[in-house]
């Protein structure tokens, strides 16, 4: 099968299912100025481009995709990731929803047949970007590059005004009833420079993984990385393989954590069924995840360590860090080490006053802290910072007044993981996040409009049956002639 026969595959699956962008049952919501979406999604990424198609499928059809970044370039997959591969299992399908024809797996096969499939160990990074291209083009998304939100203001009559710059400069804003922060990892905060570094070197000998970072300057010179994930290894190996002459990772840990409890969640229901849980067993869950973090994949590993120039520092956190002449020096309980470049490998913070297009209406979002009490010895003050959704990834306020500001207000990103689990933070969990989200959303249009729809149920006077009685014999007889043919 080439590519452009899975192109008609997918253009016939979705017309056996009815899913197209001409049946809808919302009404339409009209502003005396602008064009009101039902729905804008913040993010042209995985996440936003599956939020997309799941609101397709229940028929909700009135949405705009917008994205920061230029066509072909959204997400991590080809500006700051840098690992070779993607670290879910190839099997494990995400937003292709349940539709066949457009997993990965048969865009792959289209191109390298059957035989090429079984020849994946894992899906290749710029792959897995070329396939989000192919997604976004075959399902004929209207997503609109080069656009960012800078602020949400709520307005009267269930409505946000999204003020936006294109290529830089203002634009016109768009309107909107329902709102997705499809805005990836870092969407629900901001990336983790500790203070012992920022506040103690210049900007230009560091930068944190998700920055652009000009490797060929770094040719034949040493560099530390601060943090033990799978994006510390996965830099480590991108910058040896650039010319780096060492790469030491230093890492608190004293062993290495070795279980990885996605795999776990992946096949034991703990994804699809976490958002039944109780908020003590979430609470629970999630310490427990945050603990164990992810350990780097083991063709991660051996790549960056079969380098001459990697080192591993294991219990190694970094005490103090100063510049000395044109080098930085990182102390650890282990002594002090010399460096060119640090690249810092340290997470995120997640909190909604982190964001600035949150600005108006952050201090009405509640968070674990409002909600949830745990006993003093298990609180984690990393944990209470999440906001604290409904199953359907909405916000929720802190009072009765924040309640009109944030309806309407989705947050499908790495800020939904106490919430709602992985199924807005990873692949594994997708499948089960992107219908429940495009539910609840189609549920509260639904109430919204529930008024006018209503009544128009009850107004409904559109003939169907046209049967009478007595029948005319011309007309039996021709009716009788006609079953038996048939």
């Amino acid at each position: 099968m080439s590519l452009e026969s899975l192109h008609e595959r997918v253009q016939m699956d979705l017309s056996y299912l009815n899913i197209n962008y001409t049946d809808t049952w919302v009404p339409q919501t009209k502003h005396i100025k602008n064009h009101v979406y039902d729905v804008v999604i913040v993010g042209g990424g995985q996440s936003g481009l599956g939020a997309g198609f799941a609101l397709l499928r229940e028929k909700i059809t009135n949405f705009l995709i917008i994205d920061e970044n230029h066509e072909g370039y959204e997400g991590p997959w080809e500006t700051y990731a840098r690992m070779v591969t993607l670290r879910t299992p190839k099997h494990i399908t995400s937003i292709d929803l349940g539709l066949p024809s457009l997993t990965f797996r048969a865009w792959w096969e289209a191109q390298t047949g059957k035989n090429g499939w079984d020849q994946v160990d894992k899906i290749p990074r710029q792959d897995w970007m070329n396939y989000l291209r192919w997604y976004r083009k075959v399902l004929r998304l209207p997503v609109i590059n080069d656009v960012k939100l800078q602020l949400i203001e709520p307005l009267e009559g269930g409505l946000h005004r999204l003020h936006i710059n294109q290529t830089e400069e203002p634009a016109a804003p768009l309107l909107a009833r329902k709102v997705i922060l499809a805005t990836g990892i870092q969407g629900g905060g901001e990336w983790h420079i500790p203070s012992l570094v920022s506040e103690n070197l210049p900007k230009n000998f560091y930068a944190h993984t998700s920055k652009n970072i000009d490797f060929n300057s770094l040719k034949n010179k040493k560099i530390a990385i601060l943090g033990g994930g799978a994006s510390a290894f996965d830099n480590a190996n991108y910058a040896l393989s650039s010319g780096v002459a060492e790469a030491h990772i230093f890492v608190r840990r004293k062993e290495m954590p070795r279980i990885n409890p996605i795999r776990q969640m992946e096949a034991s229901g703990m994804i699809e069924r976490y958002h039944s849980l109780s908020d003590v067993d979430k609470y629970t869950v999630m310490t427990h995840f945050f603990q164990n973090n992810q350990p780097p994949t083991n063709d991660t590993y051996n790549r960056a360590s079969a380098w001459p120039g990697f080192n591993l520092h294991l219990d190694s956190p970094w005490q103090e860090v100063s510049q000395a002449n044109n080098q930085v020096v990182v102390t650890t309980p282990h002594g002090s080490f010399s460096f060119d470049y640090l690249i810092i490998s340290t997470g995120l913070f997640t909190d909604p006053a982190l964001r600035p297009e949150l600005k108006l209406v952050e201090k009405y979002i509640a968070r674990w802290e409002d909600k949830y009490h745990p006993p003093k010895n298990s609180a984690s003050p990393v944990l209470d910072a999440h906001p604290y959704l409904s199953t359907g990834y909405s916000f929720t306020s802190r009072d009765k007044e924040g309640e009109k500001y944030l309806h309407g207000l989705y947050t499908f990103n790495y800020s939904a993981l106490i919430s709602c689990g992985i199924t807005a933070a990873a692949l594994s969990g997708m499948k089960f996040g992107l219908p429940r989200l495009a539910k609840a959303i189609a549920d509260e249009l639904f109430q919204d409009h529930k008024e006018q729809i209503l009544q128009d149920y009850f107004d409904y006077q559109v003939t169907e049956f046209t049967g009478t009685w007595p029948i005319n014999p011309q007309t039996r007889q021709s009716n009788t002639i006609s079953a038996i043919e048939n």
